[in-house]
């Protein structure tokens, strides 16, 4: 029941530890230490006649972002340390945790620390040295023991985000505010939208030009260009007639100047 591998770059930091009835009481994120490291029963209430039991149960889910700095055994008559606080008990109603020996952790947050407790083991009471950890004591006829060391932070996974641009279901008429005489006031211009941004462009029918009436392309070509002189040869009024007018009525009201 090893948490910690020798030959792992990024080993995992114990985010809690705690007591457990059985497999049923122990919570999904935690690991019940069922067995020790020589492969006997782990539970801590022996003797005959005993239905109910308990077991250490282990949990690496720094989702809450706390970790476990230290694990130590005290008993009952002893003050718990400053900073420490008893593991939790996840245990059947009829089952009570023996108390002459008391489990107690530090909980940290985890950036602030860079070494943890990667492993916990228990083993007979023979007190078999084990390389790299720590006896913390005997609890009941049981060592405790853990592994303390550097150990990499978890990278926090991005959450999967559905997020619709479809551009086609926004409707500039419903967002645009109209006046009473029907003229689109201005807007917002946060996301670079003008005024005039929807208002469809389309010629005025009078200068549209109908199907049936389309020139042919073959009757350009018959399209003559005339020069300013052509122009003003084909065009050129003398305005001879107006001025004959005009001349008269002039010369009316030099003679009768009271009729006109």
């Amino acid at each position: 029941m090893s948490l910690y591998e020798p030959n792992s770059a990024s080993p995992l930091p114990l985010s809690a530890v705690g007591w457990a009835s059985n497999s049923s009481t122990c919570p999904k994120d935690f690991t019940l230490i069922n067995l020790t490291l020589d492969g006997a029963t782990a539970n801590f209430v022996r003797g005959f006649g005993m239905k109910s039991g308990y077991y250490l149960c282990y949990s690496t889910n720094t989702a809450g972002g706390m970790v476990v700095s230290d694990i130590q055994v005290i008993s009952d008559k002893e003050p718990i340390p400053h900073g420490y606080c008893f593991i939790p008990e996840y245990l059947d109603s009829k089952a009570s945790v023996w108390k002459k020996k008391r489990v107690c952790v530090r909980i940290v947050p985890l950036g602030s620390v860079d070494t943890a407790v990667l492993d916990i083991k228990l083993t007979a009471k023979n007190k078999v040295a084990l390389q790299h950890y720590t006896c913390l004591g005997d609890i009941h006829g049981y060592v405790l023991w853990c592994k303390k060391g550097h150990f990499s932070s978890p990278v926090p996974q991005a959450k999967p985000r559905s997020v619709s641009l479809d551009l086609r279901k926004l409707s500039l008429d419903q967002s645009a505010p109209r006046c009473l005489s029907g003229q689109v006031t201005p807007r917002s211009n946060i996301y670079g939208v003008s005024a005039m941004d929807g208002v469809p462009f389309t010629l005025h029918p009078r200068f549209e030009v109908p199907p049936s009436r389309a020139v042919p392309s073959n009757n350009l070509n018959n399209i003559r260009i005339k020069s300013v002189q052509d122009i003003e040869n084909e065009y050129n009024y003398p305005f001879t007639v107006e001025e004959s007018a005009a001349s008269r009525t002039q010369t009316r009201t030099l003679l009768f100047p009271n009729k006109y």
